[in-house]
């Protein structure tokens, strides 16, 4: 008799419909046959479904059995298969009931005893119920809460095999899972909250850092060991915009496909911080593998970026962000297929001066040579950056500053002003329907010479700003959206010379500090 279900494999963070069908009762060996492209895991779903199914008082199969994962050119991965596999093989045998399996999308890990357990990618597959038109997604106790998300398709939570062949066949009810009652809208715990009100002095950098968060900017703090450089960093997700539901979602779609929202630690709604190590590789940055997935920068998307100690990546790793970091995504390419994937960040980037990290301090000595200088600022490459809006040196703090028990301004203010001006950049480009831009750094190039008009008397100042720092040409253009952000933040509908001027100060180090 044949079995069939519906479920749904990975491809990125996008979901493509898969039809498990089963076949038993064949005339033959008693063999256990499964085609359509799975990967070990997925063949491995023979001794998991029989297990389930004898600890959940079902018969398995007596006979030939066979199992076609189609489409058979679409490859197959991971322990999601178990649960419809299961359901399929119990239709087929006519213990559950099969009209009502093909209204539902399917997918869950299944644990000897029977019990489900989590499985990624439920976010894109509850998207995909939904643009199918299904009744709805049965899918692990645990993974329900982000597919919950989805409006306008039914999430059914099942805790076992038998829970949901007990709910296909009207046995019992399961309540759809709610969206409100998502753990994703919680608040971080007060024990895991910093604030900025914690940092000491420094304040030239809090002004840009707050301007970068405001336009999105993409920031490069240079300063000796110790000045705070990493404790501001940390700090950046705090006064950042909470997001908005379109883009909590494309946060979680990439997250879920990594299997990073399986942790307990993640789910609350916010913009993602990423901080991965100097050691990692070009893959693990950009994304990538045998089955082509997110690498760090799509899942900092709509959030944070943080390279530490950025001389210290590899030179290979950081040159291959330049185009991400430009489109706002990324495009990989792999023998089994390729994928797109939406890297929409703020990148911020701490480094010392010097290998040493005291050059230019005015406490301590430097113990580097020229050439030891040049070589370690020479790893970071002229065209990145070109691509970092803001560069700003962050002083070694006196110990004055440190013993002072005056507090700078909050998160909470700075999050406010920050807000109050990205609204202004949502109004302004949502008078064009036909554009995505959401802040001002993803300006094209039409929208700035519509939205950062300067006059003469400016421009001019610019040009001689541009022929005296040996600017490039993606200089001006970052140099004008920053200065944009700037007015922005004072409520100015035009860039004024100040606003200008304060941006231009951002590029100087380029000449001083790296050429």
């Amino acid at each position: 008799m044949l079995g069939i279900t519906q479920s749904a494999a990975l491809v990125g963070v996008e979901a493509h419909p898969v039809q498990i069908e089963v076949n038993t009762g064949e005339v033959g060996e008693l063999k256990f046959i499964l085609v359509g492209l799975p990967d070990a895991a997925v063949k491995e779903s023979q001794d998991r479904v029989f297990s389930a199914m004898a600890n959940s008082g079902f018969r398995t199969p007596a006979t030939r059995t066979t199992i076609n994962l189609a489409p058979g050119g679409l490859r197959k991965e991971g322990p999601a298969y178990d649960l419809p596999i299961a359901l399929a093989i119990l239709a087929s045998m006519k213990k559950c009931e099969e009209v009502e399996l093909d209204h539902f999308l399917i997918a869950g890990e299944l644990s000897l005893s029977g019990k489900t357990r989590p499985v990624k990618g439920t976010l894109a597959m509850a998207m995909l119920a939904k643009k199918l038109g299904k009744k709805g997604l049965i899918v692990p106790v645990e993974s329900a809460d982000e597919a919950a998300l989805v409006e306008g398709v039914a999430i059914f939570p099942v805790s076992s095999l038998d829970h949901a062949v007990r709910f296909l066949n009207a046995e019992c009810e399961i309540l759809p899972a709610k969206s409100r009652e998502s753990c994703y809208f919680k608040n971080p715990p007060e024990a895991q909250r910093i604030d900025f009100s914690e940092v000491k002095g420094q304040h030239a950098v809090r002004r840009a850092v707050e301007i970068a968060v405001s336009g999105g900017h993409n920031v490069l703090i240079i300063g000796s060991p110790g000045s705070g450089k990493s404790m501001i960093a940390k700090r950046i997700p705090t006064i950042m915009p909470r997001p908005s539901m379109d883009e909590f979602l494309e946060i979680l779609s990439i997250q879920s496909a990594a299997g990073t929202t399986l942790s307990a630690s993640n789910r609350y709604f916010q913009r993602p911080f990423r901080a991965p190590h100097h050691t990692i590789s070009d893959v693990g940055l950009l994304g990538g593998g045998t089955i082509p997935g997110p690498g760090e920068i799509s899942l900092a998307h709509n959030g944070v970026l943080f390279l530490d100690e950025l001389p210290e990546f590899k030179r290979s790793a950081l040159e291959v962000l330049r185009q991400p970091l430009e489109d706002g995504n990324v495009t990989i390419s792999r023998s089994a297929g390729q994928i797109n994937l939406p890297c929409s960040v703020m990148m911020v980037c701490a480094m010392n001066p010097c290998p040493c990290g005291y050059t230019g301090d005015q406490s301590r000595e430097c113990r580097c040579s020229v050439p030891q200088i040049q070589r370690y600022r020479s790893k970071i490459s002229g065209p990145l950056l070109d691509r970092i809006d803001i560069h700003i040196e962050a002083p070694s703090l006196r110990i004055d500053e440190l013993r002072s028990t005056k507090t700078g301004d909050s998160s909470a203010n700075m999050r406010t002003r920050c807000e109050t001006a990205r609204a202004l950049q949502i109004t302004r480009f949502a008078e064009n329907s036909d554009t995505a831009t959401r802040c001002n750094a993803r300006m094209s190039h039409s929208e700035i010479r519509t939205h950062c008009t300067i006059n003469a008397e400016q421009g001019d100042l610019l040009q001689q700003a541009m022929e005296q720092l040996a600017l490039s040409a993606r200089a001006y253009d970052r140099i004008l959206k920053v200065a944009r952000t700037i007015a922005d933040l004072a409520g100015e509908a035009q860039i004024g010379t100040p606003h200008l001027l304060e941006a231009i100060q951002y590029r100087s180090l380029d000449r001083n500090l790296f050429y």
